[in-house]
């Protein structure tokens, strides 16, 4: 192996920095925890320590290369764990941890010199998160959750068949019902649904469905907090 010049190290460091901002764009254009200066910092920090993994042996006269980078892949799983966060029994951040956690991995690529391999996987990177995340979407729309209310005009409790029924229809799964009758000079009932609604599903067109039936008074759909 040749020995490091400070070009080398300048060259990649630049290169580290090229990719961590690429993918980190990616990242931020979606509003993730973990976007552009995270991404460019980690593999400037992996490419820096690969490079000093390589440099240490040269100027030392031994040593192994591999024990610093072995570290750089335990270590990052840390980050990676604090991408993801646990929302109720949704689980976001995992794509973002495995963003991270192969950008280190492209880092310490671009320091040992292996520019080819750290290009391919950039690319290969960004076709995962672009064009396979467009036809992942749309093959299998994520859902989110919402809280769905539906006043009726009478007091007594309301027949939700039919809601139910529309719901189905329009793929929207209900979890929970909560029914909450007005006072006697209130003719009018609230029945809430905590739904599962398709990225894909007209809201507007389920909305307009659902207030078309007898007796509903006002639909609203509210995100659920």
């Amino acid at each position: 192996m040749q020995p490091l010049t400070e070009v080398d190290i300048v060259i990649r460091l630049c290169l580290a920095f090229a990719a961590g901002a690429i993918i980190g764009f990616e990242r931020s254009s979606r509003r993730q925890v973990a976007g552009l200066r995270t991404h460019i910092l980690i593999a400037i920090g992996a490419a820096s320590l690969m490079l000093l993994s390589i440099w240490l042996p040269q100027v030392s006269g031994g040593g192994d290369p591999a024990r610093i980078a072995a570290q750089v892949v335990s270590g990052i799983g840390f980050l990676g764990a604090g991408a993801i966060i646990r929302l109720g029994i949704d689980v976001r951040g995992l794509t973002t941890a495995a963003s991270l956690w192969l950008v280190a991995a492209i880092g310490m690529t671009i320091g040992a010199g292996m520019y080819v391999a750290a290009l391919v996987a950039s690319a290969l990177t960004l076709s995962t998160l672009i064009l396979l995340g467009r036809i992942e979407r749309k093959i299998f729309p994520e859902t989110r959750k919402r809280m769905l209310e539906i006043v009726y005009n009478h007091s007594h409790e309301p027949d939700t068949k039919i809601a139910v029924k529309i719901l189905k229809s329009f793929r929207v799964r209900h979890q929970h019902i909560s029914i909450c009758s007005g006072h006697e000079n209130q003719k009018k009932t609230k029945v809430r649904f905590l739904v599962s609604i398709l990225e894909t599903t007209n809201i507007s067109k389920l909305a307009k469905t659902l207030k078309s039936s007898d007796n509903i008074k006002r639909v609203e759909i509210k995100e659920k907090y």
